[in-house]
């Protein structure tokens, strides 16, 4: 087997010298090097802002976005949105295992795991797409790829179905970096708080905040408003359009009896929402962007620009631990599991 680099910078085709992430192109030939592990894939998950920005763009078309998933995979070898830059996450069986690598990890050929690194650095070849869930960003699919030598993955685990582990997954760094951020007392902003990885940041914080403490979630409209409050998750919810910076921080100060929050959480799926995560945060406190339609420009001299002293915090998809803290969590909370079961199969 020919010797890959640790990083995968030997598949990069376009621009030479860049990592996978940033490469415009990788190559996507099956046929693996010594470090590499190669996956039999039957799903993924595309991330939130790049699935919204497809289907935006195909109308809602489920064989249009077939048909640019499957440009964009030709085009760069990975699946990685041209217009958010993001990619998702996959699920699938072990092929292959590099024989670098034989010794070293804890798989065997036929486990089952979900990987943990972006689809927008994995080599990746669809063979056919099988279907499009349109309300859950999944795509079924028949293809293979290859997981780099300091790729990180999970498997499935055996006391929950595929479904709901890859979904738990797939925003895996949401909950986790909540568990480390968020203190006892502290009001927590939630902005996205009815999607998925909204969701789990919500249970995550109210179970650290306490009495003392409360969660706010921000809803669009009162549909989803209702939703919020069926689940329970969120003390107070806040009815606001994440786009208008001056309406969120207005309602979320009457939500929170006149002050600032000490955080807040983007875990929206649109672009255009750093000022409403940032205006109603106390100075000195904590913004946390875990959106993939981010953008630091508008953040950072946003911030500036109102002179905010704010510590804000890109929103890393990975800190130690973070499957098996997020699985933990559905585990340990049968209305969330409950949720993740019959939304996102």
């Amino acid at each position: 087997m020919k010797k890959g680099n640790r990083f995968g910078t030997h598949r990069v085709i376009n621009p030479l010298g860049s990592m996978p992430q940033a490469a415009q192109q990788i190559s996507n030939d099956m046929e693996i090097f010594d470090n590499e592990i190669l996956i039999d894939v039957d799903a993924l998950n595309i991330d939130s802002a790049s699935f919204t920005q497809l289907k935006s763009e195909a109308h809602g078309d489920p064989e249009k976005i077939k048909k640019k998933i499957m440009q964009i995979v030709e085009e760069r070898g990975k699946m990685q949105n041209p217009v958010t830059g993001s990619g998702g996450m996959l699920m699938g069986k072990i092929a292959k295992i590099g024989d670098a690598l034989k010794e070293k990890i804890d798989l065997a050929v036929g486990d089952r795991i979900a990987t943990l690194v972006s689809l927008s650095l994995t080599p990746l070849k669809i063979h056919e797409i099988f279907d499009i869930k349109l309300n859950i960003d999944k795509v079924i699919v028949k293809a293979q790829a290859i997981l780099f030598e300091s790729g990180i993955y999970a498997k499935i685990p055996e006391d929950m179905t595929d479904a709901v582990a890859l979904a738990a997954l797939d925003v895996a760094g949401a909950p986790a970096q909540t568990m480390k951020l968020v203190k006892p007392g502290d009001n927590v902003l939630i902005l996205g708080a009815t999607g998925k990885s909204g969701v789990m940041c919500s249970y995550v914080a109210k179970k650290i905040v306490g009495t003392n403490g409360k969660v706010l979630g921000l809803a669009r409209n009162e549909v989803r408003a209702e939703y919020l409050r069926n689940i329970g998750f969120c003390g107070s919810i806040v009815v606001a359009d994440a786009r208008n910076p001056v309406e969120v921080y207005e309602k979320t100060l009457e939500a929170n009896e006149g002050k600032e929050v000490d955080i807040s959480i983007n875990c929206v799926n649109i672009s255009d929402t750093e000022m409403s995560s940032i205006l109603p945060v106390r100075d000195d406190g904590i913004v946390y962007f875990f959106s993939m339609a981010t953008s630091f420009t508008k953040a950072a001299l946003g911030a500036e620009g109102v002179g905010k002293d704010v510590s804000m915090i890109i929103g890393n998809g990975y800190t130690k631990n973070h499957a098996k803290m997020t699985l933990d969590v559905l585990r340990e909370s049968p209305k969330l599991m409950k949720l993740f079961e019959e939304k996102y199969v």
